[in-house]
């Protein structure tokens, strides 16, 4: 009997068990990301090309090295990666260079870690001409860090926004539903 392409799942079966890396040996689905695709660099590091949950404004893809230091969430200075192609493409050429060593994967880290990397990462969106909207997006760069869902995120806003008002706003958003936050411009004195 010839193989077939397609077989029935059984009742007892998952839809989707996740295959271990070749490269590591181990299956690693961190919390909030959403792991696309993976590139081997010269020297054995993982790239990745991740995702989290869609946003008001679409999906977005961030691009980051298991290896180095390397991170990107944009194509260009002021352009989001909004294809999971163009991440491929960009993931392809740092892994065709990069000759970093595999490091062991990054640990999940606990609350008050992780609410720390939240804070760094509005502190270092803040100016001191304007007031700066929070997107998710602005979080893609931390989610391999953060190991945190989409909810945990915006629940850790809503908390600072309730505990400093002075710094972040929360208001219900102008259309369609949920929340908006907003990094208050630094006072002027």
């Amino acid at each position: 009997m010839a193989p077939t392409l397609f077989r029935t799942r059984t009742a007892t079966e998952p839809e989707y068990t996740p295959e271990p890396w070749p490269e590591i040996g181990e299956t690693w689905k961190p919390e909030g990301v959403i792991v696309s695709q993976r590139f081997l660099g010269l020297a054995g590091a993982v790239v990745l090309v991740y995702t989290a949950d869609a946003g008001v404004n679409g999906t977005y893809y961030a691009v980051a090295c298991l290896g180095c230091t390397y991170r990107t969430r944009s194509k260009s200075q002021d352009h989001y990666i909004s294809s999971e192609e163009m991440g491929g493409r960009i993931a392809n050429a740092h892994a065709a260079q990069c000759r970093a060593l595999p490091r062991d994967l990054p640990t999940r880290p606990d609350d008050d870690a992780a609410r720390e990397i939240v804070r760094r990462r509005l502190h270092s969106e803040r100016r001191s001409d304007y007031d700066v909207t929070v997107y998710l997006t602005s979080f893609h760069l931390d989610r391999l860090a953060l190991q945190r869902s989409t909810e945990w995120i915006e629940e850790e806003l809503q908390r600072l926004a309730d505990e400093q008002p002075e710094f972040l706003t929360a208001k219900p958003r102008t259309y369609g539903t949920g929340t908006e936050f907003t990094i208050l411009r630094f006072p002027k004195g």
